[in-house]
């Protein structure tokens, strides 16, 4: 077996770009070859399976065929060992006999090692390149259920971010969002008005809950530049699809945030891809890895709207594969629309365990020659029920399946390994260094400044003798176009003095202003968000 470009690799490819992947061997003694057509590879599809019953193989080896297919993927690490891909398997590796074994069982004769193209990401920027949105593009929608915001709360939300297009604040990091939610506190009253009841208390709870999600690293999912959707579409000079591999095994210590960015990442596929109907092969395909996560205590509207996603992303090319313990995690609707599936081994312990067993065993079309239920209870490691559409899109009958083994090296790599493939990335570079440009935090604060030097002057032309409820007075007036409290305007209050005629630019008045400025031009110009966007996005 050879770990170069051989004959066997390029048929092997050729197989895959011309009609399907190979999975495993299936009927009697496997030797019924089974495969995903890849023009069904965007009908979503299951990978499930209790705790060591092969997900993660099974994952592997679809990512390997998807990618000699030229279709690019992208999935979760979430336990550090899909990285392997980077690396070619190897004859000295401790199943290197089982895995030949089981080639020649299923008759498997192209088996041989090899690396795929790989691509690291990570949110947090330490175990591959830096993965990054901008506030507005995440959206009131996402973040509420990131911040698990309650109703008065996440109505607050959207006011920060109709706010934001109607003032031209554009919201691009944390500190623009806390600095805008600042500023609405302050002018609470005025805001209320125009888009009803603030309380500044919804505006500390939120400000707290935002906290938190900074504690948590979060700030480096926010930010400059954003990821460009094109980089995970990529294809390699030798028409291989790039493997994009997100390292979750940190992110999972918050499954919200990992359950919402991938459910933003999937949203933002929905909005920018073009239509293309039914292609030969996906366009990209998408493996949501503890799928339970998206669904756990969401609330019906998201769901729904997942539903009516993965009804219509097919339509765009993109193929949504969700890998989770049990199908009972994904809601019905949902699991209604995959249609390539691989059941691993379910365990019955419970009553509970014995009916979602039934209940998994009732999503397969019957095979005659054995009982579906007894098959996903006795298959053993990286053995399978499987069953993938056929042609017209036919759910094939289901097959017990032994499958194939890895060509790329089973396991996790080191540290120096995943710095190699990273530095020889062909976006390397691209994403590292954080741009803060001009937005809500750096306008907020020039208001402020603007309003302090204001006061400052009215002050000085009133002459030493204000008294000092009127400096008060004037400086709480330029500190409400302050992005923090205490900010730009506090280093000037023992040195103002004005009176209720110097606010001639108040928040009222400005507010006023906009408003007659937005019943115009301003309410035409902004982008109504996707399906599963917020309410506005400023690109």
């Amino acid at each position: 077996m050879g770990e170069g470009k051989t004959g066997s690799q390029k048929r092997d490819q050729m197989r895959s770009q011309t009609g399907g992947i190979f999975v495993g061997g299936g009927g009697e003694g496997y030797a019924a070859a089974q495969e995903l057509l890849l023009k069904f590879g965007n009908r979503h599809g299951l990978i499930a399976g209790a705790t060591g019953t092969g997900k993660s193989v099974t994952l592997q080896i679809l990512a390997e065929g998807l990618s000699d297919a030229g279709v690019p993927v992208f999935l979760a690490d979430v336990k550090g060992d899909l990285a392997g891909l980077a690396l070619s398997g190897s004859e000295t590796f401790k199943l290197h006999e089982a895995f030949t074994k089981r080639a020649e069982t299923i008759g498997y004769t192209d088996y041989h090692y090899r690396a795929f193209p790989v691509t690291f990401w990570d949110l947090y920027g330490d175990q591959g390149h830096p993965i990054r949105t901008t506030v507005s593009e995440m959206g009131p929608l996402m973040l509420s259920r990131m911040l698990d915001l309650s109703e008065a709360q996440e109505g607050a939300m959207n006011i920060a971010f109709r706010l934001s297009d109607e003032e031209q604040l554009p919201l691009l990091d944390l500190k623009d969002l806390q600095a805008l939610l600042v500023f609405i506190g302050e002018n609470a009253d005025d805001i209320s008005l125009r888009y009803g009841n603030v309380e500044k208390a919804t505006i500390g709870a939120i400000q707290r809950k935002l906290l938190v999600l900074e504690n948590q690293g979060a700030t480096k999912l926010f930010g400059e530049p954003a990821l460009e959707l094109s980089d995970l579409m990529r294809t390699d000079p030798d028409g291989r699809g790039r493997i994009n591999i997100l390292a979750a095994d940190k992110l999972m210590n918050s499954p919200k945030l990992y359950a919402t960015f991938l459910l933003w990442l999937l949203s933002e596929l929905f909005e920018e891809l073009p239509e293309v109907g039914n292609p030969d092969k996906p366009k990209l395909v998408f493996f949501f890895d503890e799928a339970h996560l998206l669904f756990d205590d969401s609330p019906k509207v998201l769901i729904d709207k997942v539903e009516q996603v993965a009804r219509l992303i097919r339509s765009k090319g993109v193929g949504v594969y969700f890998i989770t313990q049990n199908p009972a995690d994904v809601p019905e609707d949902i699991l209604g629309q995959l249609g390539n599936r691989v059941q691993h081994a379910l365990r019955a312990f419970t009553g509970k365990d014995r009916r979602e067993l039934k209940q998994a065993a009732e999503n397969y079309r019957d095979n005659p020659r054995f009982s579906i239920e007894d098959a996903i209870k006795e298959v053993g490691t990286g053995e399978a029920v499987t069953s993938f559409l056929e042609d017209k899109g036919v759910p094939g009958v289901a097959e017990r399946t032994l499958i194939r083994p890895p060509a790329s090296h089973l396991g996790a790599i080191t540290p120096d390994q995943r710095e190699a493939v990273i530095a020889a990335s062909p976006i390397a570079g691209k994403y590292d260094t954080v741009v803060d440009r001009d937005s809500a935090y750096e306008r907020l604060q020039a208001r402020a400044k603007a309003a302090a030097d204001e006061a400052e002057k009215a002050a000085a032309a009133e002459a030493p003798s204000g008294s000092a409820a009127q400096l008060d007075e004037a400086f709480n007036s330029a500190r409400r176009y302050n992005p923090r409290a205490g900010g730009a305007s506090s280093g000037a209050s023992k040195r103002i003095s004005s009176s209720r005629a110097s606010r001639s630019d108040s928040i009222g008045t400005a507010f006023a202003k906009s408003f007659a400025r937005q019943l115009g031009s301003r309410s035409g110009q902004a982008l109504v968000r996707g399906i599963l966007g917020s309410l506005f996005k400023a690109r």
